[in-house]
């Protein structure tokens, strides 16, 4: 990532800071916090209950539902699901970037309709995206017009609404050709088998019109009812815009139903006929029984937005569509102790900002402590360190001699 994109990028993010200081302070948001913090805590130390409560009340409410054990499981779902499909819609979904599942469809010769406005502009950029909720904060709207002027050959104005509308009306024109809608899910309430999604731009409201709507939601996701469902994403809302509520809550329960002539259920009426979960482990049940106060996490971002390091160098610091220092230690349980060192194992100052900005006061900088502890013993550190190690033993001190 260059050094004007860094620029752009903490410019958005100083504007969300701006945005949501006033609400952060407010007495409401404090007591969401807490009842958030409680949900969460609670969720994820009885994970493996609420994961068989979940299967059960979605399946009776006729969702289809596939345990996936790691991304290459979820991928291979998801691909024989739409595998006769030239072109298939998604929404902004990080745990879809977690797995790569662009890019993988697109191997199979099956065209990615990304409907988010920011996923559709890094899309053509082919970038990566720098913040959770707003993908594309690393580009001010000249880099923005310059890309979607190369991607439709054709002068787009620098302007927010030409742009808009030039990308509105490709995903508009495309969207008819599409039978598949893909979207994650910012919380699955186990007891009322649920799936609740959160977005502004009514993207996600379209896609759960398709004919076959496929969620993939990572298991850590799991609350016990709607009602907890709702605060977390209210919470995530605040800590991620600055606004008190999204536009839209989507509520999925089913496929689509009807039940309007002498009570008589028939299946298929104007939304989904069929709705597929996919719920997601790749590492996450490993991180509860070593690291289980990581999947706290809602998703929200709040912990990158001041972190020196990432508003230094930017999504190099992170896994995947997982940022920052979080997403470092998820890397260690989605992948391999190699990934989580070229992740920024050691990058990291261990300032513990990315604590104090966390609503959940998630510990990472004491976690990736811990990594670092373990990454030494199996003898995976920076070159440099070495050099230090011989220099303190030799001459009590870290620095080179003066040649």
């Amino acid at each position: 990532m260059n050094e004007s994109s860094i620029k752009i990028m903490n410019r958005s993010f100083n504007i969300l800071d701006k945005r949501r200081a006033s609400l952060l302070q407010d007495e409401a948001t404090v007591k969401l916090k807490e009842r958030v913090k409680k949900i969460r805590e609670n969720s994820v130390s009885h994970l493996h209950p609420l994961l068989e409560k979940a299967q059960e009340t979605l399946e009776d409410n006729g969702i289809e539902v596939i345990l996936a054990k790691d991304a290459e499981e979820a991928r291979e779902a998801i691909y024989q699901l739409v595998k006769k499909e030239k072109i298939v819609a998604k929404s902004k979904s990080n745990t879809a970037g977690e797995i790569q599942l662009t890019e993988y469809l697109e191997t199979k010769d099956i065209e990615v309709l990304e409907t988010d406005l920011g996923d559709r502009i890094v899309q053509f950029d082919n970038s990566q995206p720098t913040h959770p909720i707003g993908p594309a904060c690393h580009l001010d709207m000249i880099k923005i017009a310059d890309i979607v002027s190369d991607e439709f050959q054709r002068e787009v104005k620098a302007e927010p609404r030409a742009i808009l509308d030039v990308i509105k009306k490709d995903i508009t024109g495309k969207l008819p050709q599409c039978k598949v809608g893909i979207t994650g899910a910012n919380s699955v309430a186990a007891e009322d088998g649920s799936l609740l999604m959160v977005h502004n731009e009514g993207n996600i409201s379209l896609l759960t019109m398709l004919d076959l709507h496929i969620v993939l939601v990572g298991i850590d996701k799991l609350v016990p009812t709607l009602e907890d469902a709702v605060s977390v994403v209210k919470l995530e809302t605040i800590y991620a815009t600055g606004k008190n509520v999204p536009a839209y809550m989507n509520v999925v329960s089913s496929p689509s139903k009807t039940a309007d002539i002498e009570q008589i259920l028939l299946k298929d009426m104007y939304g989904a006929k069929r709705v597929v979960l996919i719920f997601l482990d790749n590492g996450r049940m490993k991180a509860l029984q070593e690291k289980e106060k990581c999947l706290w996490c809602i998703g929200c971002g709040a912990c990158i937005v001041n972190c020196p390091v990432y508003t230094t160098i930017g999504p190099d610091f992170g896994y995947l569509r997982h940022l920052g220092g979080r997403g470092i230690v998820m890397s260690y349980f989605i992948d391999n102790d190699e990934a989580c060192f070229d992740s920024g194992l050691y990058k990291c100052t261990l300032c513990g900002l990315c604590t104090i900005e966390c609503p959940m006061e998630i510990p990472v900088n004491d976690m990736l402590e811990d990594l670092r502890r373990e990454s030494v013993k199996k003898g995976i550190y920076p070159e440099e360190h070495v050099q230090i190690k011989n220099n303190l033993k030799k001459r009590k001190s870290p620095f080179k001699p003066e040649t």
